[in-house]
């Protein structure tokens, strides 16, 4: 038995290995039962283990871990609330990474099933697919606007695992990096920083405004803006076991963004999966120095503006004269709260003099994970519980910073939420992007 969290070592693909330490952690949480309402991965171990009257992990089948890795949906917020954590507790448990390591331990030795190997070759190919799909317009409109369940879904589920019933963010009609090299460019009157925007395979592909919205913001508050086109971060490819291609993707990315920051640059992520990933994946996965370097000048987009307005030589622009709500209902995304740096996005509508109020309720995503076929009994139900959050919250406008989790809001309550950023323009009187 190894406790490694390091794709490098080679005991961390070992089956019997890897079964052994998901045994002592599955012990450890059994006894504890903090994390019953986490996701369904605890609920389903307990059961499994409270059938052996001596309760003993080691009492689980293989399959019956699998169930157990399966539930996993990577939220990440286990580990924030384990007493048990690395770093915390001689246990040394950090269920998020052993997850992971499970699912590559199952995708080496060959236990995925043919339908999972099937929606990863498609749903991790997000460059491919999106650039695909906004080249195609109408084609790609008809797939994902076609009504959950309709025979068009149906279809596709069967040629590429996506679920038929969930309903997909739509594809956009120019891609976020085309309209960043053709705008009209602007002088900016004073210069606070420069940053390059990672604009994520969500906003490059399906709401670019997003990303508009933000070098718009930025640059009225005197923040240079560059666009990576390096693509996407690879997290599809990770959550799946699928370290070796995720490590290829992230060794290119590392360098190309060590680079930029050596140039000058801060590294922004205006969706949450990703700035994890950036901060924290690239550290695990890559390793050495760029990916450090990386990691310290990754922020999300609301955080760079909260600490540019906290900074002693910096000054954020609080002068609000457009579109301002009273009151916001603002959804703070799992892998925000997982990064651990406070709720700058809700402390950044609050300079607005809005009132804020919070729904921290998973959407039950993982990015991918809440949209394969095969989910739905599992993450449905999740996704029904932040709808509900949502509409007790009242009528107020929604903002939210994964497009993903917006997209579940808008599955379950048909309203749409958007990035606290865009919300911010507008408070700034710049105009929907065109």
């Amino acid at each position: 038995m190894t406790t490694t969290y390091d794709p490098a070592d080679p005991a961390y693909v070992d089956e019997a290995d890897a079964r052994a330490e998901l045994t002592r952690v599955f012990d450890v949480c059994g006894g504890c039962r903090r994390c019953v309402d986490r996701c369904p991965s605890f609920p389903t171990l307990f059961e499994l283990i409270d059938r052996h009257g001596d309760r003993d992990a080691g009492r689980l089948t293989p399959a019956e871990q699998d169930r157990v890795v399966d539930g996993c949906f990577q939220c990440k917020l286990c580990h924030l609330e384990c007493p048990y954590a690395s770093g915390r507790h001689e246990f040394d448990l950090d269920v998020p990474r052993l997850m992971l390591r499970a699912r590559s331990m199952q995708h080496a030795n060959g236990h995925v099933p043919s339908r999972a190997r099937m929606a990863t070759r498609v749903m991790a190919r997000t460059d491919r697919v999106g650039a695909l799909a906004v080249a195609t317009g109408p084609i790609a409109d008809r797939v994902v606007d076609a009504a959950p369940g309709s025979a068009v879904r149906r279809m596709v589920a069967r040629l590429t695992g996506v679920s038929a019933v969930r309903l997909l963010p739509p594809f956009a009609r120019q891609r976020f990096s085309t309209w960043f090299r053709t705008r009209p460019r602007i002088s900016l009157t004073r210069g606070q920083g420069r940053v390059t925007v990672f604009p994520t395979c969500l906003v490059e592909y399906h709401d670019p405004d997003i990303g508009k919205d933000l070098v718009r913001v930025y640059e009225r508050n005197g923040v240079e803006c560059e666009v990576s086109e390096i693509g996407c971060c690879g997290a599809p490819w990770l959550h799946a076991g699928h370290v070796d291609r995720f490590s290829r993707i992230a060794r290119t990315n590392v360098a190309e963004l060590a680079a930029r920051v050596r140039a000058g640059t801060d590294i922004v992520v205006p969706q949450p999966t990703c700035s994890y990933v950036l901060k924290r994946d690239y550290v695990d996965v890559v390793g050495g120095p760029d990916a450090a370097l990386v990691a310290e000048h990754t922020f999300d987009a609301a955080e760079y503006l909260v600490d540019l307005h906290r900074g002693a030589t910096t000054q954020l622009d609080t002068d609000f004269p457009g579109e301002l709500p009273e009151v916001i209902t603002y959804h703070a995304p799992c892998h925000l709260r997982a990064q651990d740096i406070g709720l700058r996005s809700r402390d950044l509508l609050r300079l607005t003099g809005a009132r804020v109020d919070l729904v921290q309720q998973c959407a039950g995503i993982d990015g991918m994970w809440g949209l394969r076929a095969g989910n739905e009994d599992l993450s449905v139900p999740i996704a029904e519980q932040l709808g509900e959050q949502i509409e007790q919250a009242g009528g107020a406008p929604i903002a939210g910073d994964c497009h993903l989790a917006n997209t579940a809001i808008r599955e379950q309550t048909g309203r749409r939420a958007l990035h606290p950023l865009q919300i911010l323009a507008r408070a700034y009187g710049i105009p929907d992007a065109p």
